[in-house]
Formats: C-alpha cells, sequence, structure tokens
C-alpha cells in the first residue's frame, strides 16, 4: 500500500477493504504530466479497458476521473456502465446506496460536468473521496456535500464489514473544480 497522508493511515490497519479500494490504492500518487506531454499510465488505462474509451481517450489532458475509475472497477471485477469516461454515468452503477460507506462510488456536479471517486469517509461538510483528476492526479479530496449527485455501491457477493461511513476530521481545502 502507498504512503497515504497521515488523517487516512487507518486504511491501512482495514483487515479487509473493498476491491475497489485496494484497486484505486494501488494507483495512489499517479500524476498527469504538464503541458503537451502525457503520462503514459494514464493512457495505458485507456488502451487496457480498449474499445471507445482507446478510441475516445488520448490524452491526460482530457479529464480522466471517469478512466480512472472504469480501471479500478475493471480490475476489481466489476461491471462498468456504459460511456465511463462521463462522470456522472457512474450514477448507473452497480446498486443505489442510501447511506455511502467505504468502496462506493460517489459522482458529484461541477461547472461544466461532473466528478466521479471513491467514498473514504467524511466530515460535516465535505465526502474525503478517492479518485483521479483530483489536482492532476490520484489522491483524496474534501468535496462538498453540497455537490454531491448520487452514491452507488458495487454488487457483492459478500458485502466486506468495512463497507460502512468514516467520520474523520474536517482537515484540508474543499476541492472547488476537479477538471
Amino acid at each position: 500500500m502507498p504512503t497515504l497522508p497521515p488523517a487516512y493511515g487507518w486504511l491501512s490497519a482495514l483487515a479487509q477493504r473493498p476491491r475497489m479500494i485496494d484497486a484505486a490504492l494501488a494507483l495512489y500518487g499517479v500524476t498527469e504530466m504538464p503541458g503537451a506531454a502525457n503520462n503514459p499510465q494514464i493512457i495505458g488505462w485507456a488502451k487496457e479497458l480498449g474499445g471507445t474509451v482507446a478510441k475516445v481517450y488520448t490524452a491526460d489532458s482530457i479529464a480522466w476521473c471517469g478512466l480512472f475509475m472504469a480501471v479500478v472497477a475493471d480490475r476489481a471485477g466489476k461491471t462498468v456502465p456504459a460511456n465511463p469516461l462521463w462522470a456522472l454515468s457512474w450514477a448507473q452503477f452497480g446498486n443505489p446506496a442510501p447511506v455511502p460507506g467505504l468502496g462506493d462510488v460517489l459522482t458529484f456536479r461541477r461547472d461544466g460536468g461532473g466528478h466521479v471517486g471513491l467514498y473514504v469517509a467524511e466530515d460535516e461538510a465535505a465526502y474525503h473521496v478517492l479518485g483521479g483528476n483530483q489536482g492532476d492526479r490520484v489522491s483524496i479530496a474534501r468535496i462538498a456535500k453540497s455537490r454531491f449527485y448520487a452514491a452507488r455501491r458495487p454488487v457483492y457477493q459478500v458485502q466486506p464489514a468495512s463497507v460502512k461511513p468514516y467520520r474523520v476530521a474536517a482537515q484540508g481545502q474543499l476541492s472547488t473544480n476537479e477538471a
């Protein structure tokens, strides 16, 4: 497991994490290349998924939160929704999650589109989201609950006991635009 910020060190102590969390944590810290350059790892995710995703996703300057989520879901053995590059398409993934818990897919509204990532925890004002294209990298960001659109739970044969809400201190700034 990568070195996480101290506020999230408890994740490494969990006996059993959802597979999507493990797949996402394996990519923690992957960073978009500045300017016209492309990170071959991010472009490789599109090739790994193939089909329309590989044809459409050609540069890491294109919003890649949906691409990140698609490769994470695919690697965890979950069914990727149609049009996975569109963040709000993930509002059709899995099953509704009335109360978000660890590993649930959260979608958010933002100017010009949406954002998607995985629930890690929450504080009174924000969800703490593990996702791609957050500050141009895979990271954990605080996203205001007022921007929340939908929570979806992966389909489990046996749901891990760790799939539940986690409360943490409100540390760090709120993310305002993940594009």
